[in-house]
């Protein structure tokens, strides 16, 4: 063989693999940004019908940048408390199929308040596991690693919390995770300053569980948590680029979850306002966050990657309002009632953006309800995969249609929430419950005294008006939906101590009750 034809044979080669990897490249680039207790009122840009004083006290740009350059959706839910959502979102599942119904953190769920009226099932507190038969745990396909499967470069930057100590899942790495960037078991931080190590000792060891793991090269520096994270994720999207690999980037924040701590980057503007100092942290802690975005979106376009990269922007659970704020508890989300741990608006409902260049019509706006548990068919939809087998059912239901305008998945539609557990706090909403969403209609079930709330959020978001004495026929009609499919799912249900019998579905109760 002569040189020449060597060379067109070379030639050829290298333009079968360029023309292979442009294949891999062409799918486009996924950016999920979830953030930790942000609550729907946390943030400049306004996901309701008006401007709220809340609005106008938080400064988050890139908020309304990337709302500006996507779609807000107004009704957007998760789980009332943390791992809920992160199980749901990475499996797929609701709640009330998953049982990781609660927060996650010992392997015996000892982290868990006792209920002096109610002996409470023994949920799936060891967390999503990714290899079958684990006590107390829900074997699942996480999205990942179906991710990856399919050539998807996989980061995780952030907090975890999927699974309990010492179990598999508590890795990233064990979830389909190529890169996991500072996660593991616990659900905080025990610092989230650079100059206090993020709660590790001065040789970079653990002080307890609450330490972040794998940021040492930060350690002694006046750097931020949601700063350090960042940069950190900005590096592995690099490594991707390198491999010429499309990225699914889970960018997971501890912020803004307690203990609460000043950023001071952004702490004038707000120490100016005359805030309480505890809200002058807070609102620091969200402004980053928010700068976390921007960088991200700035890296995008930098890098010429801004038009092949999907962004997904929401929150794990409602705002923080029960404990650890200033001024009046239960009033940090208003007009929504009551904030983290409740099934109340407050607790349940999210900030959400999506952009997707060349689909989302910039600046528009969706009402159409959608639920965590959702993410997984849409990203997977979003990634153009379309083959994949699951060990698990999956509850989700893809949101692409809307984000097209081709149909509205939410039409007809119930979303459930199954929290048969105790958080901790007391207040509106709060406590072992069950409830349903279909159309303008919300009803919860309250499994202590069997008592019901009945709402509607289109004419009464604030939740101040139990229609359950007035339309008791909704109630009902709510009520069966709601039984069907906690039996459907095999849900778990609380004892009531002082018979030793399983709390009532909540279609065998007899007498409609307020509560």
């Amino acid at each position: 063989m002569n040189i020449r034809t060597l060379l067109t044979a070379f030639t050829l080669l290298i333009s079968i693999l360029l023309t292979g990897c442009q294949q891999v490249t062409n799918k486009p680039n996924i950016i999920f940004f979830l953030v930790d207790d942000m609550g729907w009122q946390d943030t400049s840009e306004p996901f309701w019908t008006e401007r709220t004083p809340f609005n106008d006290r938080y400064h988050t740009p890139n908020m309304e940048r990337l709302a500006d350059e996507g779609v807000k959706f107004t009704n957007a839910y998760s789980c009332a408390v943390c791992s809920p959502t992160r199980v749901s979102w990475i499996t797929g599942m609701n709640a009330a199929r998953h049982r990781v119904s609660n927060w996650t953190l010992n392997q015996d769920g000892s982290q868990e308040p006792k209920d002096k009226l109610l002996k409470l099932p023994e949920w799936n507190y060891g967390g999503v596991s990714s290899v079958p038969n684990v006590p107390q745990t829900v074997y699942a396909t996480p999205l990942p690693e179906i991710l990856r499967q399919n050539g998807y470069f996989t980061i995780h930057c952030g907090k975890a919390h999927f699974a309990a100590l010492k179990n598999d899942g508590e890795n990233p790495l064990k979830l389909g995770f190529d890169v996991n960037i500072a996660g593991h078991a616990a659900g905080a931080p025990k610092s989230y300053l650079g100059t206090e190590n993020f709660g590790n000792d001065s040789l970079g060891n653990p002080t307890g569980v609450w330490s972040v793991p794998g940021l040492e090269k930060y350690h002694g520096q006046d750097i931020f948590l949601s700063e350090a994270l960042t940069r950190e994720a900005i590096l592995a999207m690099d490594s991707a680029r390198m491999q010429n690999k499309p990225f699914f980037l889970y960018m997971a924040h501890y912020a803004v979850h307690t203990p609460m701590y000043k950023d001071n980057r952004f702490a004038e503007r707000y120490e100016k306002m005359g805030l309480p100092a505890v809200e002058v942290k807070y609102s620091t802690m969200v402004e980053g966050m928010d700068k976390s975005l921007g960088d991200l979106m700035t890296y995008l376009i930098e890098n010429d990657l801004e038009e092949n990269t999907i962004i997904l922007f929401t929150s794990d659970n409602g705002g923080l309002s029960a404990v650890a704020r200033a001024g009046e508890k239960h009033t940090h989300n208003k007009p929504l009632s009551s904030g983290k741990g409740s099934a109340h608006e407050g607790g349940i409902r999210e900030p959400m953006i999506v952009k997707w260049p060349k689909v989302t019509k910039p600046g528009s706006i969706i009402n159409s309800y959608v639920m965590i548990e959702d993410f997984y068919p849409t990203i997977l939809e979003l990634a153009e995969i379309t083959s994949y087998e699951t060990v698990q059912t999956l509850d989700g239901v893809s949101f692409v249609p809307l984000l097209s305008k081709q149909s509205d998945p939410s039409v007809n539609r119930p979303i459930f929430w199954h929290f048969p557990n105790k958080w901790g706090p007391t207040g509106p909403g709060i406590g072992a419950s069950s409830s349903v969403r279909l159309g303008d209609w919300k009803l919860i079930y309250y499994h202590l005294n069997r008592s019901f709330e009945l709402f509607n959020l289109v004419d009464d978001i604030g939740e101040s008006n139990n229609r359950i004495s007035q339309n008791p026929s909704k109630g009902k009609e709510l009520a069966q939906i709601l039984g069907t499919y906690l039996r459907s799912v095999d849900a778990q249900m609380p004892l009531d101590k002082t018979t030793n019998k399983q709390i009532e579905w909540p279609d065998e109760v007899e007498k409609f009750q307020a509560k």
